[in-house]
């Protein structure tokens, strides 16, 4: 065998098995930050009141629930379940927003390798990660609570306005907007709130958050906006980049491992035919 191909084999085997044992690595390690204080968070006492078990069981409608009940309850749910961080004011390696390498080695190296931003700080779209690594803005709550709905048979769009993400859904003939990041609930529709913004009036402070945010959202309803049919519509390329990453990280080491090993065996056969 040609000694250049034959470390190449040898090299990718030991790779495999690096990958390998990252990947059983990343199944005991958590994916949640475990240092966040009231410093880190924007919302203070009103922030991450619920633990990620907790607010996974509450992401199905109970019994007699009423979907218009449901909706604003996990409303709520999310923003107490998602701690609300200051999003660009540290590394991206102490809340996990650069994905660790032992989570997922291929998310991991677009953020360190590529000039990509949204991988340097990333969105899941996965709800369930999302929810595991328990940190977000309005967009992670936004795409939490947009399959949460889809997931519960009640159709919902993902809105974008400048600077906010919210979700609308008409539920029995009742249009809503659902701010899951700062847990409100507005019942009008996206053409009423985009002509009259003043519609949100004590909708945020009335819930506890400062006056102040009812003025930046008067603001921010009244511009123009984008609705987007789901989570794979919103973020398409990253979607099904991150369904292909998660997919691939463990077949693809087992591959560098198998192949390079059957070649070896096969040309240690031959020689010894020879």
């Amino acid at each position: 065998m040609n000694a250049v191909l034959k470390i190449l084999c040898i090299g990718a085997i030991l790779c495999g098995v690096a990958l390998s044992v990252l990947n059983l690595y990343g199944l005991a390690k958590p994916l949640r930050p475990n240092d966040l204080t009231a410093e880190h968070l924007r919302f203070g006492a009103m922030d991450i009141a619920l633990t990620e078990d907790e607010l996974l069981a509450r992401l199905l409608i109970r019994e007699n629930e009423t979907p218009s009940a449901f909706s604003k309850r996990i409303t709520l749910d999310i923003a107490k379940g998602i701690a609300h961080i200051h999003w660009a004011r540290y590394e991206s390696t102490k809340f996990h927003q650069l994905i660790p390498i032992w989570e997922n080695w291929i998310l991991y190296a677009m953020g360190l390798f590529s000039d990509i931003p949204e991988y340097k700080r990333y969105h899941f779209a996965n709800l369930y990660k999302s929810i595991e690594r328990g940190i977000g803005i309005c967009g992670d709550a936004s795409m939490i609570m947009s399959q949460v709905l889809d997931n519960n048979g009640i159709p919902s769009k993902i809105v974008t306005f400048p600077g906010h993400v919210v979700v609308s859904a008409q539920i029995d003939n009742q249009d809503f907007i659902f701010d899951p990041d700062f847990g409100v609930v507005i019942e009008y529709s996206l053409e009423q709130l985009n002509a009259n913004p003043n519609l949100v009036s004590n909708a945020y402070s009335s819930v506890g958050h400062p006056i102040s945010q009812d003025s930046f959202f008067i603001n921010t309803y009244g511009q123009d906006y984008q609705v987007w049919s789901g989570v794979d519509h919103f973020i398409t390329k990253k979607y099904y980049f991150e369904k292909f990453a998660y997919l691939i990280k463990w077949p693809f080491p087992l591959l560098l491992i198998v192949l390079p090993f059957w070649v070896l065996t096969k040309n240690r056969n031959s020689n010894q035919a020879d």
